[in-house]
């Protein structure tokens, strides 16, 4: 497989898809990629009249950054029929935003089983947030609110691990829940037997084939039941997780 699965678009300060242009472009490049659908179900504008006008606007802002780089973005809320539209691409892209709402609308139209077809036979798949969440067997490491009901909270399983997109380490001024740590540790002990990979903002995993390496600016922390939290540096050659 060919994943680059990214923990968020955007830093404070930067253009949108500012920080990960650069692993974008190269990994486009490598896989000789120019042209993406784009899976937009994730954004969810209330300030918008509707769905679509959001997904329209969702798949301009995208279209535009990946123009820059040489490659033409089309958005599967355009396709007549989305599982088509799947098994004909060459690249496939999911944006950030409500995982809960992505997953409903995946398992809907049919297109999560697709993509996880099309990426086993190869072709590359893009991620950032929300589009990380889904790679995993689970949407049960995301930190968004359950906004609609998916038919399930199973996803891809690309990689066999959870990944906690935009992971924070400090527990914020006058905070009184839990902190983001102590939520992993919820889930690992109801699901014992899978690592969560907290993925700090401006960092991501890189797939290819069977070796994976952390890319971008900041470490991650690794989690695994009965174990403490690994921070594993940038650069580090993860493949025995897979």
């Amino acid at each position: 497989m060919k994943l680059l699965l990214i923990s968020n678009s955007t830093n404070p300060g930067e253009p949108y898809l500012g920080w990960p242009q650069t692993f974008i472009s190269d990994f486009a490049r490598r896989h000789g990629v120019k042209k993406v659908l784009f899976i937009p179900y994730a954004g969810v504008n209330l300030s918008l009249e509707s769905l679509q006008a959001s997904y329209d606007i969702y798949e301009s802002r995208v279209a535009a950054v990946f123009k820059e780089l040489g490659m033409e973005i089309y958005s599967i809320h355009r396709a007549d029929d989305p599982v088509d539209a799947v098994f004909k691409a060459e690249c496939i892209a999911v944006g950030g935003g409500n995982t809960f709402h992505l997953v409903h609308c995946m398992h809907k139209t049919g297109i999560m089983k697709a993509i996880r077809s099309r990426v086993g036979q190869g072709i590359p798949y893009m991620g950032w947030s929300a589009g990380a969440n889904v790679a995993c067997p689970t949407l049960r490491t995301t930190n968004d609110m359950p906004i609609i009901e998916p038919e399930s909270f199973n996803c891809m399983g690309l990689v066999p691990f959870q990944i906690n997109p935009h992971y924070l380490d400090a527990n914020p001024v006058g905070h009184g829940g839990e902190t983001r740590q102590q939520r992993i540790e919820e889930f690992l002990a109801i699901n014992r037997e899978i690592k969560v990979l907290g993925l700090r903002e401006a960092s991501l995993l890189e797939v290819d084939g069977d070796k994976m390496i952390l890319k971008g600016l900041r470490p991650l922390r690794m989690f695994a039941f009965g174990h403490e939290p690994t921070e594993i540096e940038q650069g580090t050659d993860l493949s025995y997780l897979l």
